[in-house]
């Protein structure tokens, strides 16, 4: 049982998280998309887009943790979050499906970048402990909206894997498409998110 004084710290320790998050993304955001655009990387370019989107899912989870103090308010903010989140993930289904699709019709091969490089390596390791410590939150706080962030948390770390399998199978084997193929892979297990947080309590 949460008493409400370890609520409030679990709320505390949510909010500097998410906003953690939010800080690394937007970092995360500028550095891929500045080199994308230097490299000429639709890869990169994705990359960037993706964190912006998570920014928006981030700032919908510090307003549900805010939120979280007015006990009467707490219900309806949890579907109303849920759902924003819901939305993030089907534009983030969107725009990888579109962003992938595009590179392979256009046979485009992943374009090397230090600082992108650089990037994704560190989002797999920061982004893992992020998303496991946001889902203690969630689990103390029984938040799905929560719970769906600190998912989509996870995705950045499953992109930026492939990202960097994508250059490395590029430049050991030539296989330009294993990056967009990979990444099309995922967009139905993002779209079930999806349309997961936008039924919301309506399932």
């Amino acid at each position: 049982m949460v008493t409400t004084s370890s609520r409030a710290r679990v709320v505390r320790r949510g909010q500097w998280l998410t906003w953690g998050t939010v800080a690394y993304n937007s970092l995360e955001a500028a550095v891929a998309v500045g080199a994308g655009v230097f490299a000429g990387s639709a890869a990169l370019l994705g990359f960037g887009v993706d964190s912006v989107i998570e920014v928006a899912a981030s700032l919908t989870a510090i307003w549900r943790l805010h939120v979280d103090r007015d006990a009467a308010r707490r219900e309806r903010a949890e579907r109303h979050a849920r759902r924003l989140i819901g939305l993030s993930f089907l534009a983030l289904a969107v725009y990888v499906a579109v962003d992938a699709s595009a590179a392979l019709v256009r046979h485009e091969p992943p374009a090397e970048s230090f600082l992108g490089i650089v990037i994704a390596a560190a989002s797999l390791v920061v982004m893992p402990v992020l998303a496991r410590a946001k889902r203690r939150v969630a689990g103390a706080l029984t938040s799905d909206a929560l719970n769906a962030e600190a998912r989509q948390t996870d995705i950045c770390w499953y992109l930026s894997l492939i990202l960097l399998l994508g250059l490395g199978l590029h430049a050991a084997l030539g296989w330009w498409w294993a990056d967009p193929v990979a990444a099309l892979a995922m967009v139905p297990l993002i779209g079930v998110e999806g349309i997961e947080g936008v039924r919301g309590d309506d399932e």
